[in-house]
């Protein structure tokens, strides 16, 4: 009964070891995979190229540049 629960769970743990070790480490100390430095770090192991970083230097369309003046006439 209770074995049948865990049965899919063995079955994950015997083909992929390491995967399923991380996600379970991950998931227990609640670490967000999609943030830096974690994803950083995913993307090289998985062979993808870094994504490029976002500058704030005033340029753009002014998203997360914090509050914008404006005059009115």
């Amino acid at each position: 009964m209770f074995l049948d629960e865990l049965t899919p769970l063995f079955k994950e743990f015997t083909q992929h070891p390491g995967a399923f070790l991380g996600g379970l480490v991950s998931g227990l100390l609640r670490i967000n995979l999609n943030d830096d430095p974690v994803k950083t770090w995913l993307d090289g192991q998985a062979g993808v190229p870094p994504s490029p970083t976002v500058s704030s230097n005033g340029s753009g369309n002014g998203k997360g540049s914090g509050p914008q003046s404006i005059s009115i006439d």
